[in-house]
């Protein structure tokens, strides 16, 4: 029986070519959404793979969405924690609205989450946690406090939760994706985007598909001896 995968924010960018990546070996995906109905509706045509609306700063929609995807699809062997979302602004500038909006949904998302599928994994004797962070939550970037703050303690949470996961079969994996051609940013003004390019030893931006196969790699059967690691794939424009 094929196992069952849910991919957060996975109907765009990052998360549809993970959701294209897990299926492709054979898991049977759910990608979940927060607002784009008709983006969404077209993915599922494209790719066949089912979308669920829910906003993952919500606990409960997280534990009832959990719940719904077992009871369509199956038990939830794989979850990637792939939603994230910016409000950027220095702190002299950042309300606490727009602080709390993305600590809420890109680091309590990866706590809500995990409550809905880490126990049944746990159960089962076989899971795997993917979290994705970001090269600056790694080095840390200007204008973004809140998403530095949210995506480096998503590397702390990973390890922390490895370590409950791992005699149960359970892996809790991150990776720390850098500057990846997505719409995100494409939207990037272009004099901007040369200068970031120019940091990037490797001189290009990444693609999401190089993520997609980091994440694979992580949630298979081969991936079994790697918990509590953040995979870091950003063309060598940060290392450590």
């Amino acid at each position: 029986m094929a196992r069952v995968a849910i991919v957060t924010g996975g109907t765009r960018g990052i998360g549809e070519a993970i959701s294209l990546a897990l299926q492709d070996h054979g898991m049977t995906v759910a990608a979940t959404y927060a607002g784009n109905d008709d983006r969404a509706r077209d993915f599922t045509e494209r790719t066949g793979i089912a979308a669920f609306k829910w906003d993952v700063a919500d606990y409960d929609a997280c534990q009832d969405g959990c719940a719904r995807v077992a009871a369509e699809l199956g038990p939830v062997d794989v979850l990637v924690n792939n939603a994230g979302i910016t409000r950027d602004g220095t702190i002299m500038k950042l309300s606490y609205q727009a602080w709390k909006e993305v600590i809420d949904t890109n680091l309590g998302g990866c706590f809500n989450m995990a409550k809905g599928v880490f126990p049944g994994m746990r159960d089962r004797k076989w899971g795997r946690i993917v979290n994705i962070g970001s090269i600056n939550g790694q080095a840390g970037q200007y204008g973004q406090v809140n998403y530095a703050a949210a995506k480096s303690g998503i590397h702390g949470f990973t390890k922390a939760l490895a370590q409950e996961g791992a005699r149960a079969g359970v892996t809790v994996n991150a990776i720390a994706p850098g500057y990846i051609d997505t719409d995100m940013v494409a939207a990037v003004p272009s004099d901007v985007l040369e200068k970031i390019v120019a940091k990037i030893p490797v001189g290009r931006l990444g693609q999401a598909s190089e993520i997609a196969r980091g994440v694979a790699f992580l949630c298979s059967d081969e991936g079994g001896f790697v918990t509590g690691s953040t995979l870091s794939i950003n063309g060598g424009q940060h290392m450590y």
